[in-house]
């Protein structure tokens, strides 16, 4: 395993600070959340799921612990935008032509904001 290497690993699991994963000949490695994505990430499973496939790019390997520290983001730089611009439902927000100005639309933004907020709580 060499650094600078772009490989496909398996998500094996999803903690706070970032997703553990499985590579082959028995590597394991941890994709940190701060190479999840470009912008701020406040949840790792909105990115990636147990089980799952990802490319990603070894930005570190230890070869005494057959450990890789890698990087989702080096090789998704656009995966923020798509999980960024879904609302829960996975359902893109809905796009209204022409021009508001932003006292008109922050109500909405606010409302919308504000039940997403209630929702996390639940």
């Amino acid at each position: 395993m060499n650094v600078g290497e772009i490989v496909e690993c398996k998500i094996t699991g999803i903690q706070p600070y970032g997703a553990f994963v499985t590579l082959d000949n028995d590597i394991t490695g941890l994709i940190h959340i701060s190479e999840i994505s470009e912008g701020y990430v406040k949840d790792v499973s909105r990115y990636v799921k147990v089980n799952e496939h990802v490319t990603v790019k070894v930005i570190d390997f230890d070869s005494s612990t057959n450990h890789a520290r890698l990087s989702l983001k080096a090789v998704n730089p656009s995966n923020f935008r798509k999980v960024r611009n879904r609302r829960k439902d996975g359902k893109l927000p809905k796009m209204e032509i022409g021009f508001k100005t932003i006292a008109n639309i922050m109500p909405v933004w606010i409302e919308e904001r504000l039940k997403e907020f209630n929702d996390d709580k639940i």
